[in-house]
């Protein structure tokens, strides 16, 4: 059936709970319905209402993207601020206390930092920030706020991730976290008593863990090796496997399976060469008889080469 939008609204996005839904309309409104007992409609009441009522955002501001939790809500505003309301008993609202809020309040994000992604778990909250960074808060007994302990937060912890990694997409469940990341692996963490961290057990991790090591593949696409490199290998795990390019060879473009020897008359003394420019012509009183060489060999006494780039040298 058709949920009755206020006349000449349409709707942007929406996410649905267990017993509330909320949507963003095409003027940047948002709207929730269903079970308001704990304030997650964000309409100042804690009702149950069947039909949208219109969230109270700061003044002059959209909303960008929501999400609903159990009992709970948050959503992204048009100037990257983070705001949510609803329950808070275990600090899943994120703003220092475990005050259930009527209507939407700031989270306490780290000085200096915005939110570009939200998502509302059970009892807990996780957050891309504006530098890739990853934060959750609230119910964290099973480690699903992923920052190394099974301890509630009130307010936004740093989730660990692996070295030199950003956050590209995360998704909060009831009891467990998963985050795809910019190299494209995804990583999981919190409750695991049914396989659902994707590792190959079932031990409740309280930091994030590979789910691409139990695959043996990227979890949404795979990675090319860059220019310069090759991977004649299937199943690869790690960067690693990519190859430079050897002496006396080059490889031009990304995601090759194979390198490209120099012509003769030709050489390369460097390694990981992504054109066929680093194959230079043999000097004159020089020559390189076969493909893929590293050095020119000098004519010998009783011979000659004029020119360049040539495979043998000429008599006296």
């Amino acid at each position: 059936v058709a949920v009755s939008l206020p006349s000449g609204r349409t709707a942007a996005a929406v996410d649905a709970a267990t017993y509330h839904t909320c949507a963003i309309l095409d003027n940047g409104s948002a709207m929730c319905w269903g079970w308001g007992g704990e304030g997650e409609l964000g309409d100042g009441g804690t009702t149950q209402i069947s039909l949208p009522v219109y969230v109270i955002l700061p003044s002059g501001r959209t909303a960008a993207s929501i999400s609903t939790g159990y009992e709970h809500s948050c959503a992204v505003l048009d100037d990257a601020s983070l705001y949510c309301w609803g329950r808070n008993h275990v600090g899943q609202i994120g703003d220092g206390t475990t005050t259930d809020r009527l209507t939407p309040v700031s989270v306490s994000l780290p000085s200096g930092r915005t939110a570009s992604a939200v998502s509302t778990g059970y009892f807990h909250t996780c957050a891309i920030l504006d530098d890739g960074s990853a934060y959750c808060w609230g119910g964290g007994g099973n480690g699903q706020l992923g920052d190394g302990t099974a301890t509630d937060r009130l307010t936004p912890v740093s989730v660990s991730l692996p070295s030199g990694r950003t956050a590209v997409s995360v998704s909060a469940g009831f009891f467990h976290t998963c985050a795809t990341l910019d190299d494209d692996s995804m990583d999981c963490w919190g409750r695991n008593h049914v396989g659902q961290i994707g590792d190959g057990t079932t031990t409740d991790r309280i930091t994030p863990t590979s789910v691409n090591q139990a695959l043996g593949r990227a979890a949404i696409s795979q990675v090319a090796c860059s220019a310069g490199t090759y991977n004649s290998n299937t199943g690869s795990t790690s960067s690693s496997a990519c190859l430079d390019a050897d002496a006396g060879y080059y490889v031009a473009s990304a995601g090759s399976s194979s390198q490209t020897a120099c012509a003769a008359g030709t050489y390369n003394s460097n390694t990981g060469s992504t054109s066929s420019s680093a194959c230079l012509d043999a000097d004159a009183g020089y020559y390189v008889a076969s493909t893929g060489s590293a050095s020119q060999t000098a004519c010998t006494a009783g011979t000659y080469q004029p020119s360049t780039g040539q495979t043998s040298c000429t008599d006296a």
